[in-house]
């Protein structure tokens, strides 16, 4: 069985939240956001879990009881930017699986059957997917006519055609830790935000010929991401909602 690893992306001050708390530190049913992400980690059978950290680090470190490791995220130049920053803990053996410390609904469960997915179809990269009523916002998933993975593409980026794809990109994913880590030395900035983009790695591990896929949500609800103080209100009811069944 190959090592799993994971990287959870929590170096962000979330500016929406209207507080000076770094935003993985909010407290959903009495626990910071971000052991949500590390939990989730943990029961995907992940051995290792890295925080990259950046605003007021040594405040999220002062909130985490997990045993994690911390890679600093100094200045904020995108995605693909702050997973560079955990390069030495990704390493080259087994797989790496990224994810968000501000998305708390997500579910070991879930991640298990990504990874497995991933495994199964020999893929170097598999990106967690979901189909949304709305996908204003989100990067789209784009497909060929076979129903097969072509590519990942930001909103801001999309064509009109690719903006019609109702399949989104969470932001989560299993990748193999050595093509992620070359992949990451290949990005560029040439995009509309001039930020280093995660999704590209996709692009680039494909045109090596190798697998990219995405592997859809059951339940696109576990994916929401936390920006403001009603969506961890809401969060939180679903939260107690669970802990109730």
């Amino acid at each position: 069985m190959s090592k799993l690893k994971a990287v959870i992306l929590a170096a962000g001050k979330g500016t929406r939240m209207k507080s000076d708390l770094p935003k993985v530190v909010h407290t959903v049913n009495g626990k910071p956001m971000v052991e949500y992400a590390i939990e989730a980690a943990k029961g995907a059978n992940a051995d290792e879990v890295c925080l990259v950290v950046g605003y007021k680090s040594e405040v999220v470190k002062a909130c985490v009881t997990s045993k994690v490791t911390y890679a600093m995220q100094t200045e904020q130049l995108g995605t693909g930017h702050a997973v560079k920053c955990a390069t030495k803990f990704i390493g080259s053996e087994g797989e790496t699986l990224i994810l968000f410390g501000d998305t708390p609904l997500i579910t070991g469960a879930t991640l298990s059957k990504l990874v497995e997915y991933h495994r199964q179809n020999e893929n170097k990269v598999t990106v967690l997917s979901a189909i949304v009523a709305n996908p204003a916002g989100y990067g789209r998933i784009i497909r060929n006519e076979a129903g097969e993975f072509k590519k990942s593409v930001e909103h801001k980026d999309a064509s009109e055609t690719e903006l019609l794809s109702l399949e989104v990109n969470s932001g989560m994913y299993v990748f193999d830790s050595k093509e992620l880590n070359e992949a990451l030395n290949e990005l560029k900035t040439n995009n509309s935000q001039g930020e280093y983009y995660l999704p590209d790695t996709l692009t680039i591990i494909k045109a090596k010929g190798l697998k990219a896929d995405a592997y859809v949500l059951e339940d696109a609800m576990e994916m929401t991401g936390v920006n403001d103080q009603d969506q961890l209100k809401a969060v939180e009811k679903i939260v107690q909602e669970r802990k109730r069944k």
